[in-house]
């Protein structure tokens, strides 16, 4: 089976790449032309646009960072699609979005897989990350094998909008771990306790979490480099935010947490790292969380 990848960020590029080493065949495309150099010298095929592309390949994927730059690639792509062929969408856009989106292709012909994915950047490189497909059965078996050969757990959410909500609220609980981590990790260093030992103790015991794990120890070492911007992070908030005024459920948590996030962007800039809403507590404290020992990024 031949796919197209739309979309060589921090985690298309590793999507693409675990493609590759499963052996599909794969053609790639990127408004940066500079973004495929090294999954072209593993085997994949540049296409100059994403019409090209569409017209070469059984099945497209994209992983793009908005709603509205997937609409556009979508309608570029859509007159050039083969009968038959599915589009795979990896961005993270909101329930309505999957649906209005949807219903654009299937005019054309064409089926729609969403497939949001969590875990993290480190463990898309090693083909360990989350995959959360929605849309009918038939084709998430069809597509199986290149899922199973870019992530390792596969949940099936159910049909087409169903896992805009899921990685929402996987998305809106890692930031309120990481705003509950940050402050845990100030109140170990101005309680005088040794920063290394203070995260090993954590954890270890029942406040742990996998941002703790992760994300944690990348504001020791002082990188905060994720691979995810605050102006991402805002946007999944702002998602998150809209869910629970639509179901009728106070997020007073992810509130508070999106209010941290705004005051994160004027402070450093909407591309900065999301971790860096811990940096905002270091510079209002003037103390810094860096410990010894930890990674310059996760491998």
């Amino acid at each position: 089976m031949h796919y197209g990848y739309v979309g060589l960020g921090n985690l298309g590029a590793k999507c693409a790449g675990r493609l590759l080493q499963a052996g599909f065949a794969l053609t790639i495309h990127d408004a940066n032309p500079d973004a495929g150099g090294a999954l072209i010298d593993d085997g994949a095929r540049w296409a100059e646009d994403v019409e090209s592309l569409a017209a070469s390949v059984d099945h497209v994927i994209t992983c793009l960072p908005s709603p509205a730059v997937s609409e556009a690639v979508l309608r570029r792509i859509l007159p050039a699609m083969r009968p038959g062929a599915t589009w795979i969408e990896m961005s993270t856009l909101g329930r309505d979005d999957v649906l209005r989106l949807a219903d654009v292709a299937s005019q054309a012909g064409v089926r729609m897989i969403e497939l949001p994915v969590t875990g993290g950047v480190h463990l898309a490189a090693r083909g360990e990350i989350t995959m959360l497909p929605g849309g009918d059965a038939d084709l998430v078996e069809l597509h199986r094998p290149a899922m199973k050969a870019m992530g390792n757990r596969i949940f099936h959410m159910g049909p087409l909008g169903s896992s805009a909500i899921i990685k929402v609220i996987t998305n809106m609980l890692a930031f309120i771990h990481l705003k509950a981590t940050s402050e845990a990790l100030m109140l170990a260093r101005r309680g005088g306790l040794d920063l290394g030992q203070a995260w090993e103790a954590i954890r270890a015991s029942s406040g742990n979490s996998f941002v703790h794990e992760t994300e944690g120890a990348l504001i020791l070492n002082g990188s905060y480099d994720i691979g995810f911007s605050i102006d991402l992070a805002l946007k999944d908030l702002g998602f998150a935010l809209g869910f629970g005024r639509e179901f009728g459920v106070p997020l007073e948590l992810a509130a508070l947490t999106e209010q941290t996030y705004v005051a994160a962007r004027a402070a450093y800039g909407g591309q900065a790292q999301s971790p860096m809403i811990a940096k905002l507590l270091e510079d209002m404290l003037g103390t810094d969380l860096r410990a010894p020992g930890f990674p310059d990024r996760l491998e």
